[in-house]
């Protein structure tokens, strides 16, 4: 397994994935003797990625022994953000291609960007949904105290074309920085409902219930990964891209309730 992520990583780094991303690829350094990689990885990703990303993790970490991942989760648009502005790290992985071009376009990438799952959002209410939403068009009603995620952040930017292909004007309470915060407000009871992602609803099961709506499908996020170019440790980088590909790692997002690229 390890081999076959070494290569896999080193295919994408020189290849691009065959996009027509000017960014001219990184080389690869050869890989510690075994197949394997060592040191410390930096990855920067989207709030909705944390508990799938820590397991993850811990996984890359028991296949190479001599590595040690470090993680910063939030919104990607404000990721990017730091990313341009020359913040350390390793590897970036968006809720969205919007925040994953702005990157890119800054010459930040290692090499193009890979989809390695898709997210889709429902409606996050508490336990037992007790105000009775049933639907999108039910976020409109004057009772409900709704939060949604500011536009700029992948969150937002799905639930604003949700709502437009449903025709529902939401005038929210609050609008948050990261999709767990919005989800936070209805864990806390702060808001009747937020508009989040499946995978965060299913999170929080305990303290939450999930209400899916058929307008969702008109507002799918791909999440894309990538090394950055100013990486630290570009081997394991590259590699750590590679594994979140592979079939152990994305059998972990799919139970979390990732979608296929």
């Amino acid at each position: 397994m390890r081999k076959r992520i070494v290569a896999l990583a080193a295919l994408l780094v020189l290849t691009g994935c065959g996009s027509d991303d000017p960014v001219k690829p990184a080389p690869v350094p050869p890989s510690p003797q075994g197949g394997g990689v060592s040191g410390s990885v930096t990855v920067l990703a989207a709030a909705s990625l944390t508990e799938s990303f820590t397991r993850i993790g811990k996984d890359f970490e028991a296949a190479n022994p001599g590595a040690k991942v470090s993680f910063s989760f939030g919104g990607s648009s404000g990721l990017a953000t730091q990313i341009t502005s020359g913040a350390p790290a390793d590897v970036f992985a968006s809720a969205s291609p919007a925040t994953m071009t702005t990157v890119i376009d800054a010459g930040d990438g290692a090499s193009a960007p890979a989809t390695f799952v898709k997210n889709q959002l429902v409606i996050a209410v508490p336990k037992g949904n007790p105000k009775g939403v049933s639907s999108l068009a039910a976020l409109a009603r004057p009772d409900l105290k709704v939060a949604l995620c500011a536009g700029q952040v992948p969150c937002g930017a799905a639930a604003k074309k949700a709502l437009a292909a449903a025709n529902v004007k939401v005038t929210p309470v609050t609008q948050e920085q990261d999709v767990r915060a919005a989800l936070a407000k209805v864990k806390l009871g702060e808001v009747d409902a937020a508009l989040v992602y499946r995978t965060d609803a299913r999170a929080a099961a305990a303290d939450v219930d999930g209400v899916e709506f058929p307008e969702s499908a008109k507002a799918i996020n791909d999440y894309p990964i990538v090394a950055l170019k100013n990486a630290a440790n570009p081997a394991a980088a590259a590699v750590f891209v590679a594994y979140v590909q592979s079939e152990p790692a994305q059998k972990v997002l799919a139970d979390a309730g990732f979608q296929k690229p």
